[in-house]
């Protein structure tokens, strides 16, 4: 799963232009579980399922962040997944959409199903669902891109998981060449990326409130 398909390149032109704000998880998960609040996670999800181009980065942010506080979440190790990953393998994607369909209620905002519904739709020809489950990712990818600019430790771009990660060094066409270091942080690992006089921080999440 970690070579990201043919339509990442259609995120380049959104990825590139996200206005970078402070991330703040604490007050993330207490806006998610507020029914009072704006950013609830029952009015941010209906908007994001119904036309997910009417959010806001602020939104978008509660969204893909508000993963680390959901107990529902589907994992790349769990056998639903992997079901899901071997039908895409094998290139069955009327299974795909079947199986991907069925996950996408469980956890709307999981990139990794996004992306195999996204490929799967592509093959059959269904724009409607193409167009909306990619206009769902850009949303998501943009708030990666929100957090940060990758030129430092203080300003890693953060990401929810090692899945989400390869998913931004696609967009970021950071490949093979590049080498990777790792070192512990508060709240997650740092993967440090460099090739000759680039080097980029990612930060992938690890949140224990």
């Amino acid at each position: 799963m970690k070579n990201y398909f043919f339509l990442l390149f259609l995120l380049f032109s959104v990825f590139g232009f996200s206005q970078k704000s402070k991330l703040d998880f604490k007050n993330i998960e207490k806006n998610l579980e507020n029914s009072q609040s704006p950013y609830h996670y029952d009015k941010l999800i209906f908007k994001y399922k119904g036309y997910p181009k009417s959010l806001d980065s602020i939104e978008a942010q509660h969204l893909y962040y508000g993963r680390n506080f959901k107990n529902d979440k589907i994992s790349t190790s769990d056998e639903a997944f992997k079901s899901l990953a071997e039908a895409f393998k094998t290139k069955n994607f009327e299974e795909c959409i079947k199986q991907g369909k069925a996950l996408y209620d469980k956890d709307p905002t999981n990139l990794d199903v996004l992306l195999i519904l996204l490929r799967a739709y592509d093959d059959k020809k269904d724009a409607g669902n193409f167009s909306h489950h990619l206009s769902q990712l850009r949303l998501l990818t943009d708030a990666i891109k929100s957090s940060g600019d990758g030129k430092s430790e203080k300003t890693a771009y953060q990401v929810n998981s090692v899945g989400d990660e390869y998913i931004l060094l696609n967009m970021l066409n950071i490949g093979q060449d590049y080498t990777r270091g790792s070192k512990p942080g508060k709240d997650g690992m740092f993967d440090i990326w460099k090739k000759d006089n680039n080097t980029i921080y990612i930060k992938v999440l690890y949140l224990d409130f």
